[in-house]
């Protein structure tokens, strides 16, 4: 569904009427060039000026966007380490998975639900109150009160009551959850782990060693050689890449082409004297082997012999191997058994036994490379794992949660079958989301100017101050394009009526003429927002913004050129950005620059950038999140806490100017 499609509609008898905000159905058009990335949504606005209320805690009354979303793309990133069932048989975190990607599902065939691949539709992020649900087995699922997970009893919400208007099924301690159960933590490719997947690799399907021989009257001749003759490309890959760690070169080539009776094979190899000798010495076993060198033998000498249609096997003719094999098995507590098979050869097969859940456990603790023997399409979920809900527990607080929409309308979320429910919200007053949508759908109000002008007529208007740039920036990327905002200062300019700009785009010296005329008469007032200087919080927390030295520079050409133009130190950010010395840096760059004002503004949390901020820190710094859900009980933080940010600025200005901070835009 397009970003247009989601916009919310009136309906009346079912039937699709108006936008509620505009005069008729928005028109989609795909930036390109500098634009590359933006989907635009033309509409025409009922209105344009805004009344925010009397009664509103900022320093004006009315405001203008003639933009929702914004493309400067202020990094609230996503969070949420609940690990997702991805159809390679991998694992990856839910605020990584993206549109496109394919992972697992289930539908109902018969009498069973059975595993099935299926596509990403949609991915958002939302904040809603935590609970968190522990099962038998351990797991641990951190969901809201609204989401629904399927029992034994079919699909049922994480909280609910019995009656009332919260009457719904949901989770008690009786239920039994479906799936597999938590999932195992992937290794990593150290050194231990690349060696032993070599190991398991090489002396399960490749052939190394050196001899010699005599040849009548001439010196001995000394051969080596190893090659590795795989169908598998991504198990060559692996291994061609490890090896190259470990300072061995390889050539590549065709081995043997397609058959009737025999797939296309590729090989790597290598005559040189110390590769081979290199090769030897990656391949012993060594006499204490560490748990991640168990791990890569597990995964090589699966990719090199194993197999997995429902069963997990493992066949070696090696008695050696064999043992190695149980070894490392017996290490990580999985049950097998061994079968011998009536061969001349003495081939043997250790079978992990325990169903897809220890399957699935024996693919995420070692990690083997080729995915088609990880497949698990079409088996039933019908695991043993103990996952009766032994807590449901709130947690008293909110916290970002992620969703995503799939084909199947499901997705298997760390072990067990979770339904696309997380409440999706809203890119302002629109049906798009928060998140990706808000940087990236940025709706355009092509009538703007038109009807500025109308609502500015005598009889209607009477003059008061216009805030701009109060909810997206007028001077973000889409300006370049429609210059809606240079349109909005003319209108204004000719009506003789007061307004005010608050940005982080330099763009706005496009129209610095225009700003200078309107400055002449006493009209306008310009404020940059320009929060750090610090270039390591910019890139964290404002990525998609100009620089913000750039934008100290277009201060000081705005205020030489007449237009008065201050500066909001906005927003600091707790722990962040608000040490002295970085605030000295900011005020001490913008009294140079000649701010009429210098203003310090504490972050504040309001719904929908909450779950935003609060996100990035949980990925980027998870220490300091609990500093702020103590300073942030509310929207705002202590009053105690912006007013020591403000008395620390007010001293910073009069060391560098003697200049009193003063309110960012008259009213």
């Amino acid at each position: 569904m397009s970003a247009r499609e989601r916009l919310r509609w009136k309906v009346t008898d079912e039937t699709p009427v108006q936008p509620a905000l505009f005069d008729e159905p928005p028109e989609r058009e795909i930036g390109t060039g500098e634009f590359r990335g933006l989907e635009f949504l033309h509409v025409r606005a009922r209105t344009i000026i805004n009344d925010v209320g009397a009664n509103a805690a900022v320093p004006f009354r009315y405001t203008i966007n003639a933009y929702r979303g914004c493309s400067h793309a202020c990094n609230y990133c996503q969070a949420g380490n609940t690990p997702v069932l991805m159809a390679d048989g991998t694992t990856k975190e839910l605020k990584d998975v993206k549109v496109g990607d394919r992972l697992y599902g289930t539908v109902r065939v018969g009498h069973y639900r059975r595993f099935v691949t299926t596509e990403v539709l949609d991915h958002w992020s939302t904040v809603k109150a935590a609970y968190r649900v522990e099962l038998e087995d351990g797991t641990k699922l951190i969901a809201s009160g609204d989401h629904r997970f399927l029992t034994r009893r079919g699909w049922k919400h994480v909280t609910g009551a019995g009656s009332g208007h919260f009457c719904r099924p949901h989770l008690t301690l009786n239920n039994e959850l479906l799936g597999t159960g938590h999932f195992a933590t992937p290794p990593k490719a150290d050194d231990d782990y690349r060696r032993g997947y070599l190991c398991g690799m090489i002396l399960g399907d490749g052939h190394v060693g050196h001899y010699s021989y005599e040849r009548p009257g001439r010196m001995r001749d000394d051969h080596y050689r190893f090659r590795l003759a795989l169908t598998d490309l991504e198990a060559l890959s692996r291994t061609r890449e490890y090896l190259d760690a470990d300072g061995v070169t390889t050539t590549e080539f065709l081995f043997q082409e397609a058959g009737e009776r025999h797939a296309r094979m590729r090989a790597i190899r290598t005559s040189a004297r110390a590769a081979v000798v290199a090769i030897e010495g990656l391949i012993r076993y060594p006499s204490q082997p560490s748990d991640q060198w168990r791990k890569g033998f597990l995964a090589g000498i699966f990719d090199a012999e194993g197999s997995f249609s429902g069963s997990l096997r493992i066949s070696n003719c090696d008695p050696e191997i064999i043992d190695v094999i149980t070894s490392c098995l017996r290490q990580f507590r999985f049950r097998f058994v061994i079968e011998k098979r009536n061969t001349t050869n003495g081939m043997t097969c250790v079978r992990v036994v325990g169903g897809l859940r220890e399957h699935l456990r024996f693919f995420h603790t070692v990690d083997p490379a080729i995915t088609r023997k990880r497949t698990i399409d079409g088996i039933a979920i019908k695991s043993d794992a103990p996952l009766r809900v032994v807590s449901i527990e709130p947690l008293g607080i909110e916290i970002p949660m992620f969703d995503i929409t799939t084909g199947t309308g499901d997705f298997i979320a760390n072990g067990v079958v979770s339904h696309n429910c997380f409440a999706r919200p809203t890119h302002e007053y629109l049906n798009l989301n928060s998140g990706e949508d808000f940087e990236r759908v940025i709706v355009v109000k092509l009538n703007a100017v038109e009807k500025l002008r109308a609502e500015l007529a005598p009889k209607r208007w009477r003059g008061d101050h216009i805030a701009m740039g109060t909810n997206t920036d007028p001077y973000q990327r889409a300006e370049g394009k429609y210059r809606l905002t240079r349109g909005i200062i003319e209108v204004l300019t000719e009506a003789g009526n007061p307004f005010s700009i608050l940005t982080k785009g330099t763009l706005v010296l496009r129209d610095l003429e225009l700003l200078a005329a309107a400055a002449e008469r006493e009209l306008v007032r310009v404020n940059f927002s320009i929060g750090t200087l610090d270039p390591d919080v910019w890139r964290l927390t404002e990525p998609g913004t100009p620089h913000p030295r750039k934008r100290v520079e277009a201060l000081a050409r705005l205020n030489a050129a007449g237009v008065p133009c201050g500066v909001l130190v906005a927003p600091v950010l707790p722990c962040l950005s608000d040490r002295r010395e970085q605030l000295d840096e900011v005020v001490g760059a913008c009294v140079d620059a000649g701010a009429v004002s210098i203003t310090p503004v504490l972050l504040h949390l309001r719904p929908g950038v909450r779950e935003h901020y609060l996100s990035s820190l949980a990925e980027h710094r998870p220490d300091l999140l609990e500093r702020h859900h103590q300073l942030y009980r509310r929207a705002y933080a202590p009053a105690t806490e912006r007013d020591r940010l403000a008395q620390m600025v007010s001293d910073l200005v009069r060391e560098h100017q003697g200049m009193r901070s003063s309110p960012p835009c008259p009213r």
